[in-house]
């Protein structure tokens, strides 16, 4: 690939704005290059936790990392812009630190200092491949990133970064993961170090994804259901509001846990038991839906349970009724006013419109009212996400300027990743180009805000593997 060759061959520059680059890399080891790709969420977004089905597309813009054993005991991390206009990001921790603390305690480490939260997601590969695959570091590293994948845009710029950095560290350290695992320890990585309480789909992107074909995933938990072509009539691109995006926003939290909360509400009036595990966690024993929200039908939840899920309930309320939620990564605040009904609503009916979006593709025929329905689904699965209360003041506008110059170019559009700001994804006749640029320019004139474009598509870390190159 074109921008690998050049990373590459820009590497001595790159790393000289941090100073002298012999004092970084050592010219007598080799490096591994590894890259990762971010995705746009064209359908399933936020339902992944509760086990819906999802599409995404892994975009051109992509991390790279240069990953290289040192005989120290320490890790070091230096992280560079895609332009460089900007200071370098710096951080060094010793192994003995970073692997002798439990995954709570380096929580709090990168938590209390924002401004190293950055790194959280490159060096909490290791304790995590230590904990959970037994790998060992009889060494430390040094680890180098340059990203084009923009952050807080909702593109995936984290799952990205620990993408590509876990496929380094392991190539480094001689381990062969599979992709599907490796998405899935990345993922630790986010829930366990970074705090962040994200489902899997960004990570098996990033990890997994083909170029120019929609990752087909089943979150229940990781089922990769293949890759679906897409038609030559279409093509996608991504409209930045200029709103910054966050999963480990309040938002999100809220969103995730009410959707928990109304689950366990219904497996209470499907007569479904629980327990408390060990770890003080809560366990359903769900025979029916296995546990997640999204297997039970739309017309199911109109029929049985819709009556009794209430629009709006307290932390505190739900507690005195109730032993807790099953989700592993957040819990009931007490003193959070939760909207329960619409988390619900979300990934039971956005589980059928994602298989509905699917089964258009798979029996493509190229006519226009297909792809009139296509974005009618996205129009509707933002709808949906803005009745969650993760919907935003600029990506809300975006929806209307797309629907408002869609014409016989556009077809649909909706908010992509988790919401409260961040990317717009967009589905048009292929090279309908000039009309996205026609609904950007209408938002800046109107905003103020010059938004990006995302264009393209490439491979995902996976496929792209890793290079090594040889002492210099």
């Amino acid at each position: 690939m074109t921008d690998t060759h050049e990373f590459i061959a820009s590497l001595d520059d790159s790393i000289g704005c941090l100073g002298d680059r012999r004092e970084f890399f050592d010219s007598r080891r080799e490096l591994v290059v590894t890259r990762a790709p971010g995705r746009l969420d064209l359908m399933g977004g936020i339902a992944d936790y509760s086990g819906s089905l999802v599409l995404q597309w892994p975009i051109q813009s992509a991390v790279y990392v240069a990953t290289q054993r040192h005989k120290s005991k320490t890790l070091r991390i230096a992280s560079v812009p895609e332009v460089l206009d900007q200071p370098p990001r710096l951080f060094e921790i010793t192994l003995d630190e970073l692997l002798n603390s439990d995954y709570s305690t380096l929580r709090g480490r990168f938590n209390e200092e924002p401004k190293n939260h950055w790194a959280a997601y490159v060096a909490g590969a290791f304790p995590v491949l230590m904990r959970e695959t037994n790998t060992s570091f009889p060494e430390g590293a040094r680890i180098f990133i340059r990203s084009a994948v923009p952050e807080g845009k909702g593109v995936s710029s984290s799952a990205a970064l620990e993408v590509a950095s876990m496929q380094a560290v392991a190539a480094a350290y001689e381990q062969k993961i599979p992709a599907a695992e490796l998405a899935l320890l990345c993922q630790k990585v986010e829930n366990l170090v970074v705090g962040a309480p994200c489902g899997v789909m960004d990570q098996m992107t990033a990890s997994c994804g083909e170029a120019n074909r929609l990752l087909e995933l089943l979150c229940q938990p990781a089922e990769l259901k293949g890759a679906i072509r897409l038609p030559e009539e279409l093509e996608i691109w991504g409209i930045d509001s200029g709103i910054r995006h966050s999963v480990g926003g309040a938002a999100y939290r809220a969103v995730r846990t009410a959707a928990f909360m109304g689950y366990r509400i219904i497996a209470e009036l499907a007569g479904f038991s629980s327990k408390q595990t060990g770890a003080g966690h809560l366990v359903v024993d769900d025979p029916r839906w296995n546990g997640y929200l999204a297997n039970i039908s739309p017309k199911e939840l109109e029929r049985e349970y819709a009556a009794h899920i209430p629009k709006c309930m307290s932390g505190r309320d739900f507690l005195d009724d109730y032993d807790g939620i099953t989700d592993t990564v957040t819990s009931v605040d007490p003193a959070v006013e939760y909207s329960v009904s619409a988390a619900t609503r979300h990934p039971i009916y956005e589980h059928a419109r994602v298989n509905n979006f699917a089964s258009i593709l798979k029996n493509w025929k190229g006519d226009d009212d297909q792809a009139r329905k296509l974005g009618g689904l996205m129009y509707e699965s933002h709808e949906s996400y803005s009745a969650c209360g993760l919907g935003s003041d600029g990506t809300d506008q975006l929806i209307a300027l797309v629907r408002e110059t869609a014409g016989a170019d556009l077809y649909g559009a909706k908010i992509t990743g988790g919401g409260s700001g961040g990317t717009v994804a967009v589905l048009g006749r292929r090279g309908a180009g000039t009309t996205v640029h026609k609904v950007a320019a209408r938002y800046h004139e109107l905003t103020g805000y010059v938004p990006a474009i995302i264009s393209g598509s490439s491979p995902g870390a996976n496929a792209f593997g890793f290079v090594k190159i040889p002492n210099r």
